[in-house]
C-alpha cells in the first residue's frame, strides 16, 4: 500500500532551529519535483480573450543550437542570473521578469532558442498574437492570465501591429505597460520575448533595457555552429569516416571566405541528402559557393550579421574599421576556398 503522509518528530529542544529551514527545504523540494514532471504548455491567445493550449514538446535544447559557444555561454550565464536573482530583484525595487530582443534574417534561429530558453527553464509559453488583441483592457486581462515561471513571446514585433495606426486600439503605451509598467509586475520569474527580422523597425521606446534588457543578433551560420547542425543530421559517426570529415572542413573554409547561409538552409541542404552523408556535404559545399559567387552584396551583409552574434545589441565586428582591407582579400579567401573545392572533386581511388 502507497504510503501518503510521514511524521516527523524532534527533540522539544530542536523545532525552533530546525523546522523552519526543514519545512523551506520541503516546500522547494516539492517545487522543483513539479515543475521537472509536469508537462509544459503552449498557449495562444484566441479571441474570446483567453488562452488556449496545448502540450509543449518543441525538441530545441541548447546542445541543439547552432550557435558559437561564447553567445551560448552568455545567454545560458544569463538566464541561471535571473532564475537565481529573486532575492535581488525584491531589493532593488524590479518585477522579476527579463526582456529578450532576438532579430536577425528568417531561418536564424529565434524559434528554435526560444524553444531551448522554455526547455532549459522548463517554463510554459505563451504565444502572444497581437493582431488579435482588441484593445489596451484585452491585453492587460490576457497578461492577468498568465503563470509564473513562463517565456511571454511575441514574435515579429515590427510586423505584428501598427501602433501608430489611427484606428488600432492597442497602443505603444499599453505595449510598454506590457513590458515594463505597473501591469508588468503582475507575477514572477517570466521571461518576455519579442522577435524581427528588422531591429530599425521597433520604436525605440520597446527596446531600452528594462524592457528588452537583452538583445541577441543572430544570422548566417558561423563554422562552430556549421559543425552543430552537421553533426545534428548526419550524426557523429558519420562526420568521423574520412571523405566526410574533409568535406566538413572544406565547407568550413567556405565559411570563412564569405560562404552566407542560414541554420536553417544548412539543415535543409543536409536533410535532402540524409541518407548519405557524402552527398549531402558535397551538396552543402555546392549551396556556400553558390553564395560566394552570389555577388559582394550578400557576402558583405552576412559578414554583419553572422552567427558569432551580438550580446546587448553590440556587434562583435566594429562596423568601417578595415573594411578596405577585407575588400582587397575578398577575392583571395574565395579562390583559395575554390582550390580546395576542386581538390575534393578529385576521384577517390587513391584514398
Amino acid at each position: 500500500m502507497e504510503r501518503r503522509s510521514f511524521s516527523l518528530r524532534l527533540p522539544k529542544r530542536l523545532p525552533l532551529p530546525l523546522l523552519p529551514a526543514y519545512l523551506s527545504h520541503v516546500s522547494a523540494s516539492a517545487a522543483h519535483f513539479e515543475r521537472n514532471s509536469r508537462d509544459r504548455l503552449l498557449f495562444t491567445n484566441n479571441t474570446a480573450s483567453a488562452w488556449a493550449s496545448v502540450p509543449f514538446r518543441h525538441p530545441s535544447t541548447f546542445d541543439t543550437l547552432a550557435l558559437e559557444p561564447s553567445l551560448k555561454g552568455e545567454i545560458l550565464s544569463d538566464l541561471a542570473r535571473f532564475v537565481e536573482g529573486s532575492e535581488m530583484y525584491r531589493r532593488i525595487g524590479r518585477p522579476w521578469k527579463r526582456g529578450y530582443l532576438l532579430y536577425g534574417p528568417p531561418g536564424s534561429g529565434k524559434s528554435s532558442l526560444i524553444a531551448a530558453i522554455a526547455n532549459h527553464l522548463k517554463y510554459d509559453v505563451y504565444d502572444l498574437e497581437l493582431t488579435k488583441v482588441l484593445d489596451n483592457s484585452e491585453l492587460r486581462s490576457l497578461l492577468l492570465q498568465t503563470t509564473n515561471r513562463s517565456v511571454i513571446v511575441i514574435e515579429d514585433i515590427d510586423c505584428s501591429v501598427d501602433l501608430t495606426a489611427f484606428n488600432w486600439r492597442v497602443t505603444l503605451s499599453g505595449l510598454l505597460n506590457f513590458t515594463d509598467g505597473l501591469w508588468s509586475c503582475c507575477g514572477e520569474e517570466r521571461i518576455i520575448v519579442f522577435t524581427t527580422n528588422y531591429k530599425e523597425g521597433i520604436d525605440p521606446a520597446l527596446l531600452r533595457p528594462g524592457r528588452m534588457d537583452v538583445h541577441v543578433r543572430l544570422g548566417t551560420c558561423g563554422t562552430h555552429a556549421l559543425r552543430v547542425i552537421a553533426r545534428n543530421y548526419l550524426g557523429e559517426e558519420a562526420l568521423e569516416v574520412e571523405h566526410v570529415r574533409r568535406a566538413l572542413e572544406v565547407a568550413e573554409g567556405c565559411v570563412s571566405a564569405g560562404g552566407a547561409l542560414t541554420p536553417a538552409e544548412v539543415g535543409e541542404v543536409l536533410m535532402r541528402n540524409g541518407g548519405d552523408a557524402g552527398e549531402a556535404m558535397k551538396a552543402l559545399i555546392k549551396a556556400l559557393q553558390a553564395s560566394i559567387l552570389g555577388g559582394e552584396g550578400r557576402s558583405s551583409s552576412s559578414s554583419s550579421s553572422s552567427s558569432d552574434g551580438s550580446w546587448d545589441g553590440l556587434p562583435r565586428e566594429r562596423e568601417g574599421e578595415g573594411k578596405g582591407r577585407e575588400k582587397r582579400r575578398s577575392w583571395e579567401r574565395r579562390v583559395n576556398c575554390l582550390v580546395r573545392l576542386r581538390s575534393l572533386a578529385k576521384p577517390d581511388s587513391g584514398r
